[in-house]
């Protein structure tokens, strides 16, 4: 079946409080993506944001981002009260101040939690019975705000920084009301998740997510399941990941992410990764795993090492896990971000799984015309790009590159102005050979790297860009479902 969608995170949607929420601006994209025949809504991470604000650095693999509630949703149930005025106006509509956002945001959820949290307790108490894992990343974040948002492995009490139980009870009963507030704020995101989920796959659109496969080391997970990861006695990571050095980085990307203990996984089942995946199969219609290569074989750096040049290259778990994963929930919907350093046995496990895998069109040119990232050149189990949150938008790509390069896009995609090339780059892409494609929002809207959302190896100016109320016309959904038409990728429904 050939279908169409858009990669448009939450954050980066229009509306009031300087950040997207799941509130009328997102059912106003899902309402969009059906007039332009799309049925697949990508997002990133949708995790508690830390540090640099990255969505692939969450403090849990499981819980969901405060920031996107819609309080303007909780005051139409009548779970809020509050004046427009107490909403944060940005200054810059096309960027999310994150700091000024939160804290409003954090204002107003907390009135949430005094004024309605009573008249939930029965619906709070049976998520708290499903969601296993709530209890404890409630309690992580309590504690951690209690520190000073230090990172967990340098809390100063030995007792809860390790999880003793008579310490996990003395926190759990000294934070009573912090603990409960981050439960409730759990529950209204899902519950409103849940509600733009069901509107979604009742327009036929489905959405996909996306899952890093590490955990950053200050997370919940980490904090509550040190045996699962090469920790020390004393927490401390042994090993961490990266990528090694090639021909953008001399230096490779050391990202910092604590290492699995694949034996123990494997000993005991790989049951930590079924509860992820049982999480993610709940909360997305598709999922995509980000950094797939890392399960047939993984990058390890010496913790402390400056730099990723020390590494190693370290067999994965491979088959074995999928093979688990296959048998313990069937009818997972995977895509395999299969980008990187693709060898034999890479390629082996992506044969073994069956997972489709990516083609990006910015990797097309630069080189032979006979490229295998070009549309005509794709299996149709894959899903083609035009390029993704990590690349440069299309127009700023062509800004960017040599004139030979440019020439060559525009022989091959057949244009005549670079104002033209991201309409030709998309039309290239719908109409090539992979089953699914999908368009990050900025190349629908031929924006230039000012929107750009983020710039790998940087930290600070990421994440920002957020769309134009104005963008989503009916003439833009007219070309697009045309587009799809032509394609035979339009949504049937």
């Amino acid at each position: 079946m050939r279908r169409s969608g858009i990669l448009m995170h939450i954050t980066s949607l229009p509306g009031p409080g300087g950040v997207g929420s799941l509130g009328k601006e997102a059912y106003a994209f899902a309402d969009f993506l059906e007039k332009s025949g799309m049925s697949i809504w990508q997002v990133l991470p949708m995790g508690p944001t830390g540090y640099g604000e990255s969505p692939y650095q969450s403090s849990s693999i499981f819980a969901g981002n405060p920031l996107l509630i819609s309080v303007e949703e909780l005051r139409r149930e009548g779970l809020l009260t509050y004046q427009d005025d107490e909403v944060y106006v940005p200054e810059r509509l096309d960027q999310v101040n994150y700091d000024k956002a939160r804290e409003s945001k954090e204002k107003l959820l907390r009135r949430a939690f005094t004024q309605s949290e009573k008249g939930l307790l029965p619906e709070i108490r049976q998520f708290l019975r499903e969601e296993k894992w709530l209890e404890d990343f409630a309690l992580f974040t309590a504690v951690k705000q209690h520190f000073d948002g230090q990172m967990w492995s340098k809390w100063t009490d030995d007792g809860i920084r390790l999880r003793k139980p008579e310490s996990v009870t003395k926190y759990r009963v000294d934070l009573d009301d912090e603990v409960r507030y981050h439960v409730f704020c759990q529950f209204i995101f899902r519950r409103q998740w849940q509600a733009l989920k069901d509107y979604c796959n009742g327009k036929g659109i489905s959405l996909f997510g996306d899952m890093p496969i590490y955990v950053a080391e200050d997370s919940a997970d980490t904090w509550t399941h040190p045996e699962v990861f090469q920790m020390d006695k004393n927490r401390v990571p042994e090993r961490v990941a990266g990528v090694p050095p090639d021909y953008f980085s001399a230096d490779g990307q050391l990202w910092g992410n604590p290492l699995y203990r694949w034996t123990y996984l494997m000993f005991h089942g790989y049951g930590w990764w079924v509860d992820r995946m049982r999480a993610m199969a709940r909360m997305y219609d598709l999922i995509r795993i980000d950094h797939f290569i890392g399960f047939a074989n993984y990058y390890s750096i010496p913790h402390g090492a400056p730099n990723a040049r020390t590494g190693k290259w370290i067999i994965g778990p491979g088959k074995k896990l999928f093979w688990t994963l296959k048998h313990r929930l069937p009818g997972l919907n995977v895509i395999a971000e299969d980008l990187g350093e693709v060898n034999d046995r890479v390629k082996k496990l992506l044969k073994y799984v069956g997972y489709p895998g990516m083609k990006v069109l910015v990797f097309a040119f630069g080189g032979e015309d006979e490229n295998v990232e070009l549309p005509g050149k794709h299996p149709r189990n894959c899903v083609a790009y035009t390029g993704t949150h990590d690349n440069a938008t299309v127009l700023g790509f062509l800004k960017e590159a040599d004139e030979a390069t440019r020439k060559q896009c525009q022989r091959l995609l057949g244009y005549e102005t670079l104002a033209d090339a991201p309409a030709a780059f998309v039309r290239a892409v719908l109409a090539g050979n992979a089953d699914t494609a999908i368009v990050p929002m900025q190349d629908v809207l031929g924006l230039d790297n000012d929107a750009r959302m983020n710039l790998p190896g940087t930290i600070g100016g990421n994440w920002l860009w957020r769309m134009d109320p104005a963008s989503l016309t009916d003439e833009l959904a007219d070309s697009l479902l045309a587009l799809n038409t032509a394609c035979n990728r339009r949504n049937a429904t």
